[in-house]
């Protein structure tokens, strides 16, 4: 779902990151737009996680610059972007695994107001229809799902936060293909249905298939960017991340 007229509603602006004198991020700028999903393509130790914490507010800045809805948010904390609506599922899932699944997903929306009850109770009903498997596990504690219903419940647990822009970071990681392929077209179905997505991930074929545009992160530079089908279809990136010669 593509929006090409409007302004950024997520912009990065030549982000440097350090982990002490080690340089993790080298300048990098990327933008996503209302109702876009973009992926952040990139090898492990490419900088990817790096970049999110940075966007999410987890990891300072050494320079460069973050804007969210027109605003500079580079000195706002991780909380308050999280409440702005600058949600993130992050790598490794995260569960709290003595918490039931709808425990979990509650504590998805701590710090977020709804204006009801009733409206409340309909975003969760909402997730449990898009997630039907969570629906029907939805007593059962987090710790004992499998990889992939933790996943669905990772990225569930951050819709309830209503977000503006939904960070997802390596979601496929761990699983088998017949779950990432589940997977992907549960992300696909949520951004069609005007969630805008931010999408880290090396899984080049279901990302670049299902992105409306991408960026190609190595050693911390973006080397590479521009419309997802194109990217995929590029003989050296099909090379790189296809094993395809």
């Amino acid at each position: 779902m593509t929006s090409s007229d409007n302004a950024p509603l997520l912009e990065v602006r030549d982000a440097v990151v350090h982990y002490g004198r080690i340089e993790a991020l080298h300048g990098v700028s990327l933008e996503v737009r209302q109702g876009e999903l973009v992926t952040l393509l990139g090898s492990n130790g490419a900088g990817k996680t790096t970049m999110m914490r940075a966007i999410s507010g987890l990891r300072p800045l050494s320079s460069g610059s973050v804007w969210f809805e027109g605003r500079n948010i580079s000195r706002v904390k991780a909380h308050q972007r999280a409440i702005d609506g600058l949600i993130q599922a992050p790598e490794g899932r995260g569960v709290f695994p003595g918490m039931t699944v709808t425990e979990n997903l509650e504590m998805g929306c701590y710090g977020r107001k709804f204006d009801s009850k009733t409206e409340h109770r309909e975003r969760l009903d909402w997730v449990f229809e898009t997630f039907p498997r969570l629906a029907e596990r939805r007593t059962q504690v987090g710790g004992t799902l499998s990889g992939g219903e933790q996943q669905m419940l990772a990225i569930g647990r951050a819709l309830m936060a209503r977000p503006r822009v939904l960070l997802l970071d390596e979601p496929s990681m761990g699983l088998a293909p017949m779950i990432i392929s589940q997977i992907f077209k549960i992300i696909s179905e949520i951004n069609a249905q005007g969630t805008t997505v931010l999408l880290v991930e090396q899984n080049a074929q279901q990302a670049l298939t299902r992105s409306d545009r991408a960026y190609i992160l190595e050693t911390g530079t973006i080397t590479r960017s521009g419309v997802a089908r194109e990217l995929l279809a590029d003989d050296s990136i099909r090379a790189a991340y296809l094993g395809v010669a």
